[in-house]
């Protein structure tokens, strides 16, 4: 059986490392950043699929796509610049540095199959399905005896 334990008010010397404006969200912690980035959907269509990922903060000059070996890579890197600001920050939620996720599409996909638009933060990248030829078949003889 759990046992619930009435919350007590924090007090500013509770923990020096404590978060200051958590007070402020009524004894609640503010909220985490995001663990996961590039938070990604993928959609099958009757040509292709559509791999659309969020990439909220990021240019389109800092986010590169490569094919290499039937794996589609995905890269985005961001940096915040020093900038000179009265104060201090309390608390930095900006993600700066790099991330990535792979896609496996398969060996037979070219660079040039591949279609992908940046915009507002999100990239959108159409992967089509490649129609398998179908392979001729060859003609067998039969050995006819007599």
């Amino acid at each position: 059986m759990a046992m619930i334990v009435p919350r007590r008010h924090r007090s500013l010397f509770d923990d020096l490392m404590s978060d200051p404006f958590d007070s402020f969200f009524s004894g609640m912690p503010a909220p985490q950043a995001t663990p996961t980035l590039m938070r990604t959907d993928i959609k099958e269509t009757e040509d292709g699929f559509e791999i659309i990922l969020d990439l909220p903060g990021f240019n389109k000059e800092n986010v590169a796509a490569e094919l290499k070996e039937g794996v589609l890579k995905v890269t985005a890197k961001t940096s915040t610049e020093e900038e000179k600001t009265e104060g201090t920050y309390l608390r930095r939620e900006r993600f700066t540095g790099q991330c990535s996720r792979q896609f496996y599409v398969g060996e037979d996909i070219e660079e040039a199959d591949i279609k992908a638009k940046f915009d507002n933060g999100t990239l959108q990248i159409f992967v089509p399905k490649k129609v398998e030829q179908p392979k001729l078949e060859e003609p067998r003889s039969i050995a006819i005896e007599g």
